[in-house]
């Protein structure tokens, strides 16, 4: 869990090695690379239903991440906070096999960079 603070510091600071790019885009490409880590693990673990449903999931946080380039950054909190709550459900259900580890961390990092866009958002940072 300590890790998952770490990392999610880590991401939180993203934007600054992008900076040429506006942070909502970072912060969206980060959702949707962290969704696509379950795509991973779905293929891994090789069942054809759980490679359908996880690669559906991940399209949802797609389009979670798309609108909010240009749409409210309130949408990129909506979107860690929802792929948190489905780590929190898979560590629950292990429907994902071979993930015991992965789900707690995640979710942690998912928390704790939706609680710093908060911070941001609330202070004022420009998302555009």
């Amino acid at each position: 869990m300590l890790w998952g603070i770490v990392v999610g510091i880590i991401q939180a600071a993203t934007p600054l090695a992008f900076w040429w790019l506006d942070d909502a885009t970072v912060y969206a490409l980060g959702l949707i690379a962290i969704a696509a880590i379950y795509v991973g693990f779905a293929v891994a673990d090789g069942r054809l239903h759980v490679i359908a449903i996880e690669s559906g999931v991940a399209f949802g946080f797609v389009v979670v991440a798309a609108a909010a380039i240009t749409g409210s950054p309130w949408l990129l909190v909506i979107g860690f906070i929802g792929h948190g709550l489905k780590d929190l459900w898979q560590h629950r259900t292990h429907f994902v096999a071979n993930t015991r580890w992965w789900p707690p961390f995640c979710l942690v990092v998912d928390w704790v960079l939706a609680a710093i866009i908060v911070v941001e958002i609330i202070a004022g940072l420009h998302f555009r």
